[in-house]
Order: structure tokens, then C-alpha cells, then sequence
């Protein structure tokens, strides 16, 4: 089975707590290694595996004639940003199109909710990464009871025939949901409290989510269900350990950019034939 097959989400999804914590790719059977060794060891692995990636995104780039669009949705402290810094870090940068989505400005909400998306979806020869996407505007508006179940259902409608059309136009699309249990959110919002550095990364708002938090399982799963499709699959990938989680992703990514085939575009001319003299 590929990882692809392994981490596509199922159909009917559940989201469950006790499956944020799962590290199914580690092979440390016998349990002689230590913690802190089994984090490195899949540092090293995935390191390994965004080399292979940055190969790829080169073709991609030099030829100019596809793309990739990576979303990454998860609750606060899940992961986004950290799995963004991970896993491209060895990208030129210039192939690369990184988008945060926060709350829609007025001007945004002057428009249909995926205004402000199409924009930003990559061009040809880039890998886009959103950290937060378009799926916020079924997520929050159902959790906050702006949106009725009719409404609900037609951007559900929306979403499907938007990344239908950026497939069917070169965009390889994969969405990711990164999961992880209320019990580490606490941990790592707590982090964020203990030290003065990291104050900046903290929003109270957060703990009014934290509150809602099987509301937000529950919303998430439906969106997750309602826009699966081959040609924007969605992966659950378990997010409580940050090493894993960042070496099942760089797997995916992978054997994304794998499967899309890429080649070096042809030589305008025949190099065989090509001296410098001078």
C-alpha cells in the first residue's frame, strides 16, 4: 500500500482523539531506542525526503506546464506553520508560494467567498502552500451559525467544482488535515504561555475554540467528507508528534510530485552542438 492509500481519508471519517497520537511509520518494534533518538531518526528521514522533493520541484519549475497546491487545515497549534518550515527549507524559493489565510477583510467579503483564493492558488512551475485555506469559510460560519445547512451544502458544491477546475487546468491538489488531540493543544498552548518568546504566537481566542472542541471535530469530519475526491484527495495525517508528523507529509508530498510524471522541458536547440570558445 502507498502512503497516498495509507493516509487518504476514509469514507465516513470520524476524527477520534486516541488517533492523534498514532505513529504507524515507526519501526522501532522491539522498543530498544530512546525517545529523543526516534525524533532524530525521522528528522534524518525526512530531511532524506525533501532532497527527493526539491529534485522534483526543480522539473517542476524549469518546465513551467503544472503545478501543486498543498492545503494544510488543522485546530491552532496543530502544525501548519511548523510543517511549512520543515519540509521546505531545501525549495528555491522563487518556486514557491507560500498563503496564511486569517479572517476575510470587508473588501474580501465584498465578494463570493473564493474570491480571495483564486488569486493566490500557484502558477505554473510553483508549489503553493496555504496555511489555512478556503475550507475556513464552511468551518467557522458553521460553527458560529452564520450559515444555514443550505448554504452550507451549496459552498460545499462550490469547493468541489473550484478544485475540480484547477485540477482539470494542471493544478495537482492534496489536502492535508493535520490531527491532533486536546490534550496536546493544551500542552502546546501552555507552551506558548510559559515562554515570553512565543507570547506573540498566542490568541485568546483559541481557548474559545478549545471550548468547542467537538464541534469543531465534528464540522471538520463533514468537510472532510463532503470534498473528497480523487482529484483533491484528503489525508489525515496524525499531528501530536511533530517529527512524525512531518515525515508522513514529506512521504505524501513525494509520491505526489511522483506520480505527476514530471520531465525536464526539451532544449530549444541541439547543445550537442553548442562550444564555448571564449
Amino acid at each position: 500500500m502507498s502512503m497516498l492509500e495509507r493516509f487518504r481519508a476514509p469514507k465516513n471519517l470520524e476524527l477520534r482523539d486516541k488517533d492523534a497520537g498514532a505513529t504507524p511509520l515507526r519501526d522501532d518494534k522491539k522498543g530498544k531506542l530512546k525517545n529523543g533518538e526516534l525524533k532524530e531518526r525521522e528528522r534524518a528521514l525526512t530531511a532524506e525526503l525533501t532532497a527527493e522533493v526539491a529534485k522534483l520541484q526543480e522539473k517542476l519549475y524549469a518546465a513551467r506546464d503544472r503545478k501543486l497546491l498543498l492545503i494544510l487545515q488543522g485546530m491552532d497549534t496543530s502544525g501548519k506553520d511548523g510543517t511549512v518550515r520543515a519540509l521546505f527549507s531545501q525549495i528555491n524559493p522563487m518556486g514557491l508560494h507560500a498563503t496564511g489565510y486569517v479572517a476575510p477583510t470587508e473588501k474580501e467579503k465584498a465578494h463570493d467567498f473564493l474570491w480571495r483564493v483564486h488569486a493566490r492558488v500557484p502558477a505554473k512551475g510553483e508549489i503553493g502552500i496555504f496555511n489555512r485555506s478556503h475550507y475556513e469559510d464552511v468551518l467557522v460560519p458553521r460553527i458560529l451559525g452564520t450559515l444555514d445547512g443550505k448554504d452550507l451544502e451549496r459552498r460545499y458544491a462550490h469547493i468541489r467544482d473550484f478544485e475540480r477546475m484547477l485540477a482539470e487546468t494542471g493544478t495537482t491538489v492534496m489536502k492535508v488535515f493535520l490531527h491532533i488531540s486536546k490534550d496536546e493543544q493544551r500542552e502546546r498552548l501552555q507552551a506558548r504561555l510559559d515562554d515570553p518568546e512565543k507570547h506573540w504566537k498566542f490568541d485568546p481566542a483559541d481557548l474559545t475554540a478549545r471550548e468547542k472542541w467537538d464541534v469543531y471535530q465534528g464540522a471538520y469530519a463533514d468537510a472532510i467528507n463532503a470534498t473528497d475526491c480523487d482529484h483533491a484527495p484528503w489525508y489525515i495525517v496524525p499531528a501530536d508528534s511533530k517529527t512524525h508528523r512531518n515525515l508522513i507529509i514529506a512521504h505524501l508530498m513525494l509520491e505526489t510530485m511522483q506520480g505527476m510524471k514530471l520531465e525536464w522541458p526539451q532544449p530549444k536547440a541541439d547543445m550537442s552542438k553548442v562550444r564555448i570558445d571564449n
